[in-house]
């Protein structure tokens, strides 16, 4: 949030005004009656557009996890932003052991092979 939260004594102030306010009874006709139909049509939106951050196609899910004071400490040096890095080394993390048994596959090849086991070099005469 970037606004500062309004304290005590500025909502007593704002309620100070909105009493000081004195509406006709021309002005109350003019205000349309809620009801609770109107609630349950009504959509919460500003100017126009809707209001609140837009659903996402792959929403995170929340976890309660215990880590390391110390690999949490690195995280949040690195300032905001650090659960998003967090997130991101898991899914590198994910990644390479994925990655790993065919990598050791192709090992495996190789040495029995023999490429890349030893080296030839030429004897100058």
């Amino acid at each position: 949030m970037t606004g500062k939260r309004p304290t005590r004594s500025d909502i007593g102030s704002d309620l100070k005004k909105a009493d000081a306010l004195s509406i006709t009874p021309e002005q109350y006709q003019e205000i349309p009656e809620l009801t609770e139909q109107w609630f349950r049509e009504a959509e919460p939106h500003v100017g126009g557009r809707k209001v609140g951050r837009p659903k996402s196609a792959n929403p995170k899910v929340p976890l309660k996890l215990r880590l390391d004071r110390d690999v949490v400490q690195a995280f949040r040096a690195t300032g905001p932003g650090w659960q998003t890095r967090i997130n991101a080394t898991l899914r590198l993390s994910l990644r390479k052991a994925a990655g790993a048994p065919a990598l050791k596959r192709r090992i495996k090849r190789r040495l029995k092979r023999g490429v890349g086991h030893t080296t030839r070099t030429r004897r100058r005469a």
